[in-house]
């Protein structure tokens, strides 16, 4: 019993990690005007697909760990760049969609973009035998209630700042795209 309890709190507390990504890019997205039911889909989108990428790599198992690790954080923060300088750009001009929105494949990109490294614990996770189920709800659960809480405080600052709460967006998008292409 003590080991299960162990083991749930160090899941929890992964969980937690890997689902502050998502509530930072929230943050960011959620200076967009969004709707709450596009916020919603947003976050159960990401929990869906927190539940989906590290039992993707729990099945998979380490030996692609390294390898597609690195890749894959070079796609997010590629499009992390795209979509902070895309926001920042369309602050500027009148009544321009984005290219790349969270609403259907941009939500695809944008949920893969900020599930990728629970891919590659779930990698190592597999390889150490963890709870699946456990691990997987928690993390889908974490993830998806870390999105809503970063969308909605986004939307909460974007009334405040009005014009530039998309500027501020975009940097912070931006800043998240750097920072995942500088680690590696």
């Amino acid at each position: 019993m003590e080991t299960l309890i162990g083991e749930f709190i160090t899941l929890c507390m992964m969980a937690f990690a890997l689902g502050m990504d998502a509530f930072s890019i929230g943050l960011g997205m959620g200076l967009i005007r969004l709707r709450l039911e596009q916020i919603l889909y947003i976050g159960l989108t990401i929990g869906l697909f927190h539940i989906f990428m590290p039992l993707l790599g729990m099945i998979i198992g380490r030996f692609l760990s390294e390898q597609f690790g690195t890749v894959a954080s070079y796609i997010g923060g590629i499009l992390l760049l795209v979509l902070g300088v895309q926001m920042i750009v369309s602050s500027f001009k009148e009544n321009d969609e984005l290219l790349i929105s969270p609403i259907g494949v941009g939500l695809i990109f944008f949920a893969l973009s900020v599930s990728l490294d629970s891919f590659s614990v779930g990698l190592s996770l597999g390889i150490y035998g963890a709870r699946t189920v456990l691990t997987i709800m928690l993390f889908g659960l974490f993830s998806m209630m870390l999105t809503w809480t970063g969308l909605l405080l986004g939307r909460r600052f974007q009334q405040w700042l009005g014009v530039y709460s998309e500027v501020l967006g975009g940097g912070i998008l931006f800043a998240f795209g750097i920072k995942l292409l500088c680690t590696f």
